[in-house]
């Protein structure tokens, strides 16, 4: 159970990434990444931009509740409850 919840964490914070990234790169008009993250950082949207990357959580989730493989399904819960809280308190601050 706790394997499951595990690897579940970890799908959700690779699909974050890679979402992250896609985002970074579609949105940021041919810059480079670092140079998108670093002007979402220094104009106030980087916490709207790791949300944006949060989408593919939604897919990884559909994916393991389909499979029935819920334990799974939690772990990329937790995550993308994390994720929220975190830009939550990005925000704050």
């Amino acid at each position: 159970m706790r394997k499951d919840i595990f690897i579940g964490m970890l799908v959700g914070l690779i699909a974050n990434t890679i979402g992250l990234f896609l985002t970074a790169t579609l949105l940021g008009k041919g810059d480079d990444f670092t140079t998108v993250i670093k002007a979402a950082a220094n104009e106030g949207f980087l916490g709207k931009l790791i949300s944006l990357g949060a989408i593919l959580n939604l897919i990884a989730f559909f994916i393991f509740i389909r499979k029935k493989q819920d334990y799974r399904a939690r772990g990329v819960l937790l995550i993308t409850v994390f994720i929220a809280v975190f830009t939550f308190v990005f925000k704050l601050f």
